[in-house]
């Protein structure tokens, strides 16, 4: 397993320098019935307004950026079920590096979309049959492309953790910094700028019950998997941490939770209504943990990380069912 060092406060703030003027310095939203519900000061982070509707965009062109010449020539491959995806097309589009992703065929079609119109080929397997880990590896064999991964790579990681950077360097002080748990990427990337920040604040990543692998991971400190978890938020149903992510998670995150689907659902309701930005499922875990009071922290300062904002609007009447 890669030592915990694999990715540092350095290599975050070289992917800020990269991706400066290139990927959105999103907003820092707050809102004063969010602060009395929770007898605390909240600020989120608004990824579902970065380029292409999530944060996936900064680890993606941090790691487009750094190939060599003749691997951005022969292009990259990516597995996604949506965000990385879109992620990976839109850098590849910037760069004029060559796309192809692997999605899986019940993607949401509005990711699918996107993604074919930032120019990238698409290839679409059935999730019950097909490893996409595999897939991709043997694709990018026969190609000769370079695979970047989701979330376990150093500078995926490293272009992550920009989104936590930006909101320190925005509103200062924090004591508790919540943030979404899929596969670990962002997770790891923003417990580093934090813990190199703000040495005293906690953080906590955040999972759907339904998809608890990483908060299984995490209390056991033994790496846990779950095949293809029915949650709705789609972005957490990774199998599990990273070879890379795990370690990083172990060392600087300081806890794991979950929330339930009714909970999700609800907060996500609940920031459309309120504060009228569209977030999807994965992208209000950190905000459902809080509003739900899964984690309390009263009279402190709390950041929350919104991490995308790709809904399938065709299929909202079957959420709120």
């Amino acid at each position: 397993m890669p030592h915990y060092n694999s990715v540092t406060i350095t290599d975050l703030l070289a992917a800020q320098e990269r991706i400066l003027g290139i990927a959105h310095r999103t907003p820092v939203l707050t809102s004063r019935i969010v602060n009395e519900r929770t007898n605390s000061q909240v600020f989120f982070k608004c990824e579902n307004f970065q380029r292409t509707g999530s944060f996936k965009f900064r680890g993606a062109y941090n790691a487009l950026a750094q190939l060599s010449v003749a691997q951005k020539q022969t292009g990259v491959l990516a597995y996604s079920s949506g965000n990385h995806a879109q992620a990976i097309a839109l850098a590849g589009q910037l760069l004029n590096i060559p796309t192809t992703i692997v999605m899986p065929d019940d993607a949401p079609t509005v990711k699918q979309t996107a993604t074919r119109s930032y120019g990238a080929e698409v290839i679409l397997y059935n999730r019950q049959t097909t490893n996409r880990e595999e897939l991709a590896q043997n694709l990018a064999k026969d190609r000769n492309l370079t695979l970047i991964p989701p979330y376990n790579h150093p500078h995926v990681v490293a272009g992550q953790g920009t989104a936590a950077l930006e909101l320190i360097q925005e509103v200062g002080q924090l004591d508790l910094l919540l943030v979404c748990c899929g596969g670990g990427g962002l997770l790891s990337g923003c417990a580093i700028a934090t813990k190199a920040l703000l040495p005293n604040c906690k953080v906590i990543g955040i999972e759907p019950a339904l998809a608890d692998d990483a908060t299984r991971s995490f209390h056991s400190k033994t790496l846990q998997t779950i095949k293809n978890p029915n949650t709705v938020a789609d972005g957490a149903r990774t199998p599990s941490l990273g070879q890379i992510t795990f370690p990083l998670v172990l060392r600087y995150v300081d806890d794991m939770v979950t929330v339930s689907e009714e909970a999700i659902l609800q907060s996500m309701f609940f920031l459309w209504e309120r504060l009228k930005i569209v977030v999807e499922p994965t992208g209000v875990l950190a905000a459902a943990a809080l509003l739900e009071g899964v984690v309390t922290a009263p009279q402190t300062k709390i950041g929350a990380i919104l991490s995308g904002g790709n809904v399938d609007l065709t299929q909202i009447g079957k959420l709120f069912s």
